[in-house]
């Protein structure tokens, strides 16, 4: 669903299927030049996994991507996954449009911190 309201909104959207290991999703970004990567887990994971996409995406020189998720996740583990380099975690409640403005409000941010000063 997220996807889909995603490239509805406007987004590029590679969508690469359930059950993905962090080197895959990894692979997948380095391959497509992501700007972000919404990673999205109910399995109680998150702790392990979303860590490992950052750090994998730091390793191959996309440290600049915007990783964001969502799930079943508990409200006391999200500060760690944003320590760990999460830039937001969305839980259920959240809607569609508040995903879809946030992610553009981010990438608009960080199209604006890059661009050279005139």
């Amino acid at each position: 669903m997220i996807a889909r309201a995603l490239r509805d909104a406007g987004f590029e959207v590679i969508y690469t299927g359930l059950h993905q290991s962090p080197q895959q999703v990894v692979a997948a970004a380095v391959q497509e030049d992501a700007d972000a990567v919404g990673l999205s887990v109910l399995s109680g994971a998150h702790t392990t996994l979303f860590p490992l996409v950052v750090q994998g995406l730091r390793e191959a020189g996309l440290g600049d991507v915007t990783v964001f998720g969502g799930g079943i996740i508990p409200e006391s583990d999200i500060p760690t996954l944003e320590a760990d380099g999460m830039a937001r975690i969305f839980t259920p409640g959240a809607t569609l449009a508040d995903i879809c403005a946030w992610l553009e409000a981010e990438l608009d941010a960080r199209e604006e911190h890059r661009a050279p000063e005139s």
